[in-house]
């Protein structure tokens, strides 16, 4: 028995109750609110599963008979991060928000990384990711110091150009960050950003690398001891820092992402695969691109069927999302939303409604295998 969990990374379904708690303007539904800007979604695949009962997707109808059993899931941990939302999936509720830097970090911090890369950073500054290397990366790429910047997470990140800083510098400068980065500054994701380009042609690479934070004993863990094999897809190796995870490979993109996917499936006799879909948070929800989101999303669709192809009788699939990034939404930072639950097995597909948690996911990993 194979099963495979699918992260639309950002792919909410409408704001939680308490979304004004994390500077939420009023209405976010990231997937709603895509379709609604666009005329409409063609997404005959998740129409069939049963994603139009969750919330309202203009083009996707609300099927008398959807082929999944399908949920809203409510997120207990305080937070609307990948750090939160994929702990959450595997059972570690974050009950205390890690910290957030509105007004960039304090100079202790400041001074204890510049000691680190040998110059001071520059920026220091709550931003756009793709703004903020237009803003400074002439100078940095006149003075060789990082761009150092955060967002409304819990995030430090760390800009460079590829041809500037090599790679292999930015990751060494990363990791010593993640170490200095304890209580009470220990942000749970410290981020390496590579970038190419000239200026006003700047680009990020696929290189990037996510420096979490240590989790407690998860799912993952808990699989690994039963002897499930744990396959990890796109960065959810870097969320759980390798914990329970028995094979990891990286992706360009979601394409990529979903043929590595298919690549395990075909080769893979028994175990989890846990695939991470960035694009949808990185290139479109913060970048606040709208028809970008929303053909990312029949993309994926369209690759469905093929996923199902690949499936046994006994296998199980969940499509889920971590948090929301409305792409209408103003500013450039995540949303605080509901996350679609839609599980495809054996069993005969359901409306279930609402349920408490996104460990809903693995519970229900757990439970297939007997756990």
């Amino acid at each position: 028995m194979r099963f495979v969990t699918i992260v639309l990374d950002s792919g909410g379904i409408g704001a939680l109750p308490d979304f004004t708690q994390y500077g939420d303007a009023n209405g976010a539904n990231t997937i709603g609110n895509v379709a609604r800007s666009v005329g409409g979604l063609a997404l005959p695949a998740f129409e069939r599963l049963g994603l139009g009962h969750l919330t309202s997707v203009e083009g996707v109808a609300a099927v008398p008979d959807p082929r999944a059993r399908v949920a809203r899931l409510r997120e207990k941990s305080r937070g609307k991060d990948t750090i939160t939302g994929h702990w959450e999936m595997a059972g570690i509720v974050t009950a205390v928000p890690f910290p957030t830097y509105p007004e960039g970090f304090p100079p202790e911090v400041v001074e204890e990384f510049t000691r680190i890369v040998g110059k001071p950073p520059l920026g220091n500054v709550p931003a756009s990711g793709t703004e903020i290397i237009e803003e400074l990366g002439a100078e940095h790429i006149a003075t060789g110091r990082p761009i150092l910047y955060t967002s409304a997470d819990s995030v430090f990140q760390v800009a460079a150009h590829e041809e500037v800083i090599p790679l292999a510098t930015l990751y060494d400068w990363c990791e010593r960050a993640r170490a200095m980065l304890v209580e009470p500054h220990n942000v749970n994701r410290v981020i390496a950003r590579p970038f190419v380009g000239e200026p006003g042609a700047f680009a990020r690479t696929p290189n990037r690398r996510d420096y979490a934070i240590e989790p407690p004993p998860s799912v993952l863990d808990t699989l690994a001891q039963r002897g499930v094999g744990v396959h990890a897809v796109g960065k959810i190796c870097d969320i759980y820092c390798g914990h329970g995870i028995a094979s990891s490979v990286r992706v360009t993109d979601n394409r990529d992402a979903m043929e590595k996917t298919f690549e395990l499936l075909e080769r893979v006799e028994h175990g989890f695969i846990f695939t991470n879909l960035n694009d949808f948070d990185s290139k479109y929800g913060h970048r606040r691109n709208v028809r970008g989101y929303a053909s990312a999303l029949e993309a994926l669709d369209a690759l469905v069927p093929r996923l199902e192809s690949l499936l046994r009788p006994d296998d199980h699939v969940i499509f889920t999302a971590d948090h929301g990034c409305d792409p209408t939404a103003p500013g450039s930072d995540h949303t605080r939303e509901f996350v679609p639950f839609v599980h495809l097995s054996a069993q005969p597909g359901a409306v279930i409604g609402e349920l408490e948690g996104l460990d809903n996911v693995g519970r229900t990993v757990l439970e297939a295998f007997g756990a």
